[in-house]
């Protein structure tokens, strides 16, 4: 791990030398939370660009054109499938889905892609993935690795995990911005991540007993690992 004493000119000048990362959040709580982790680093610009997948792909791709980047990270907390991302830990996204981007048909829901109306997943630079998942799990933190669902109405009901769950298996966790954001990146030819810290288990809604404090201080803590590893 870094020092967290002043850095040496030297250090500085090889931060400055290394790509500059992206970090897209949907509200302000979750951009404190990455910020507080990130202990003021130069190399990480840290947005919120809004709730939804309209919001992240314009916010995305406003920073993109203004700046220069090697990665660009969604981040922030979600709903976790039970069984695959606790509540409190993390989930790193193998490929950001578009879970709800399609439509009804008599035979059940189909998905754009299979409507032949594009692609509904972008995946996650493999390598990239392995790295911080191990180095957040050397840090002590719970994560999981696999699907990451962007949805545009937050699951409420066990029917509706349980159909989420059938179509996307090894999903493990759900959220509203990933796919909005890994679009944005990828049209930039960009290399896109999905990070989330888990609030509330997928499922049935219980506004009262998600743990936001809890996942919010998951964030900042994965977010000091990013500092050694991207």
């Amino acid at each position: 791990m870094k020092s967290d004493s002043t850095p040496t000119s030297t250090g500085k000048a090889a931060e400055e030398a290394l790509p500059r990362v992206l970090i897209v959040t949907a509200v302000e709580a979750e951009r404190e939370a990455v910020l507080r982790g990130l202990r003021g680093s130069s190399r990480f610009h840290v947005i919120a660009a809004g709730a939804g997948t309209a919001a992240a792909a314009a916010g995305t791709a406003a920073a993109l054109a203004a700046g220069s980047y090697g990665c660009v990270i969604s981040a922030g907390i979600g709903g976790g499938f039970p069984g695959r991302a606790p509540v409190g830990s993390l989930a790193l996204a193998s490929e950001m889905i578009a879970a709800d981007l399609g439509a009804e048909t008599p035979e059940g829901f189909r998905s754009a892609a299979k409507l032949g109306f594009g692609r509904v997943s972008v995946p996650a630079r493999s390598g990239t993935v392995q790295a911080v998942a191990a180095a957040l799990a050397a840090a002590g933190l719970t994560v999981s690795t696999g699907p990451v669902l962007t949805v545009s109405t937050a699951t409420g009901t066990a029917e509706t995990a349980a159909a989420l769950a059938a179509r996307h298996p090894g999903a493990v966790a759900e959220a509203m911005e990933g796919h909005g954001v890994a679009v944005a990146a990828r049209h930039f030819g960009i290399a896109a991540l999905e990070l989330r810290a888990i609030s509330n288990p997928v499922g049935p809604r219980d506004r009262a007993a998600w743990k936001i404090n809890e996942a919010l201080e998951a964030l900042e803590a994965a977010a000091v690992i990013l500092l050694e590893v991207l």
